[in-house]
């Protein structure tokens, strides 16, 4: 009886520790990339069961600087009057390229095969790589921050992380004045600092 209790107990202890916003997610990283910004700190813990290739590639990108500098150059949903959905970054143009060609990326940037999850949704709190619209497989550096459930990119984008603290940062990035008819919010938040960190080490 003692072995079948324990056996239990461990049971309920999984699926508790699996559930979030909803769906069933496990994170097996301790690492989590820490973004510092000019608005304040966002932190987002990894997915690596979901979408590994992408994970590595943004380990590997955050590790070596490469978003250092790089703006949050595009907010999603108000070009058209509907809703927040996103706010997205990552291109190495915005640090000092013009303002036109945020958004495109550079020639030679490294693509990661798409993964998509059957079981994480894009909802509220959700990062996701971005990628060209007709090419699946085209994910280099920019990623998006769900602020709403958007379920269309369900199945489109790989979903690689979440934000786990920070997301009063993403609001206020989201709710930026844009340029008008356009997505390109007129004071772009800068990533000063990003990270890797391991989880027991954030304060």
């Amino acid at each position: 009886m003692k072995l079948q209790s324990r056996l239990l107990a461990s049971t309920v202890f999984v699926i508790v520790s699996l559930t979030s916003f909803g769906c069933k997610i496990s994170s097996a990283s301790d690492d989590v990339a820490v973004l510092e910004t000019n608005y304040g700190r966002i932190v987002i813990e990894f997915l690596p069961q979901e979408a590994p290739k992408n994970v590595a590639n943004f380990e590997e990108l955050t590790r070596d600087g490469f978003f250092d500098g790089t703006r949050f150059h595009r907010i999603v949903g108000p070009k058209s009057g509907g809703k927040l959905v996103a706010i997205q970054g990552g291109d190495p143009n915005t640090i000092s390229g013009d303002p036109s060609t945020w958004g495109q990326g550079q020639p030679g940037q490294k693509t990661v095969q798409g993964e998509f999850s059957k079981s994480v949704k894009h909802v509220r709190g959700i990062v996701s790589m971005a990628r060209r619209q007709n090419d699946v497989n085209s994910a280099t550096s920019q990623f998006f921050i769900c602020v709403a459930p958007e379920p269309q990119w369900d199945g489109q984008y790989s979903i690689f992380g979440r934000v786990i603290d920070g997301m009063n940062i993403v609001d206020s990035i989201a709710h930026g004045p844009v340029w008008p008819n356009t997505e390109r919010p007129m004071d772009p938040v800068t990533i000063t600092k990003a990270a890797i960190q391991k989880r027991s080490d954030l304060k």
